[in-house]
C-alpha cells in the first residue's frame, strides 16, 4: 500500500467531518493483524500501552496490516522520545499519544514524531524506509505524520483549548475507561458527570474545529451510530481481544 497516500484520505475524511472507523490491537500477533487488516477498517491501532507487543514484533505487525491496505497506527506506551521514534521507525503511520494533560506534552510528541527543521526526530534507516532503499522518497513523503492526542483525564479537560490549538494536531480520541477512572467513576459510562464531560469536550472540539473521536470498545453497531450522530469522525471499534471474548463463547452456555 501507499500509506502516504491512504494518511492523505484519512486526513481528508476527517477534515471534511467524514467517519473514519478503524480498530484496536492488543494481542501481539500478525496473523491477527491480517485477519483484522482485511475488515475494511481505515486504519487498526496497535496498542504499546496494554498490549503485550515486543519491539521486534512490530515490523511484523504493521506489515500484515499494509499488506491488507489498512494504515497501521501506534498508541504510545507514554510519550517519550523513545517510543515516538520506535514505532514510527518500525512502520506506524502516526501516533496516538496517551495521556496528554496539557499543550507541552502534546508539543513533545509532535516534535519527537517529525525530522529537522520542523522537529526532532532521529534520521536514519529503518524498516519504515526499507532500510535506506526509500530513503529520500520516505523523507520527503512522511514528515507528517497522524497525531492524536487522547484526552482521557479531568486535568486534560481543564487545558483542553490549549491543547486543541497547537499546530500539528490531527484529532484527538477520548479514553472513556481511564477518562471515567479520573473523575472518580471507573467504567461508569451512565454516571452525570461522565457524560457533563463528554458533552464538554465535543463541544470544545466543534467550536475549534478540531476533529474528535470515542474508543467504543463493546462492538455495539448502535453505540457506533450514536457516535457519528455525536460528530465523532475518529472512532476506533472495538479491540481484538474484546471481539474474541464476545464471540467465542460456548453457544450451549447461554441456552
Amino acid at each position: 500500500m501507499n500509506k502516504f497516500n491512504s494518511l492523505k484520505k484519512l486526513r481528508s475524511k476527517l477534515t471534511n467531518n467524514e467517519p473514519s472507523i478503524g480498530s484496536w490491537m492488543q494481542i501481539p500477533s500478525s496473523s491477527i493483524a491480517e485477519i483484522m487488516g482485511n475488515q475494511n477498517y481505515d486504519w487498526v491501532a496497535v496498542d504499546l500501552e496494554h498490549g503485550s507487543f515486543s519491539v521486534e514484533s512490530l515490523p511484523d505487525i504493521f506489515r500484515a496490516l499494509e499488506l491488507t491496505n489498512t494504515i497501521p497506527l501506534a498508541r504510545l506506551a507514554d510519550c517519550t522520545k523513545e517510543n515516538c521514534k520506535t514505532a514510527l521507525d518500525a512502520g506506524a503511520a502516526g501516533v496516538i499519544a496517551p495521556m496528554i494533560k496539557n499543550k507541552e506534552e502534546l508539543k513533545d510528541v509532535i516534535k519527537y514524531s517529525c525530522w529537522p527543521p520542523s522537529g526532532k526526530r532521529g534520521v536514519g534507516f529503518s524498516r519504515a524506509n526499507l532500510f535506506g532503499k526509500n530513503f529520500h522518497k520516505y523523507i520527503k513523503e512522511a514528515n507528517s505524520p497522524l497525531i492524536i492526542a487522547m484526552i482521557e483525564n479531568a486535568e486534560s479537560i481543564k487545558n483542553l483549548k490549549e491543547i486543541l490549538s497547537v499546530k500539528g494536531l490531527d484529532g484527538i480520541l477520548i479514553g472513556p475507561y481511564d477518562l471515567s477512572a479520573s473523575l472518580g467513576i471507573t467504567g461508569d459510562f451512565k454516571n452525570k458527570k461522565f457524560k457533563d464531560h463528554i458533552d464538554l469536550i465535543i463541544k470544545e472540539c466543534k467550536k475549534n474545529s478540531i476533529p474528535f473521536g470515542f474508543h467504543q470498545v463493546s462492538p455495539s453497531k448502535k453505540e457506533l451510530k450514536n457516535l457519528i450522530k455525536k460528530g465523532c469522525t475518529f472512532i476506533p471499534f472495538s479491540i481484538d481481544a474484546v471481539f474474541l471474548t464476545e464471540f467465542s463463547q460456548n453457544p450451549l452456555a447461554t441456552f
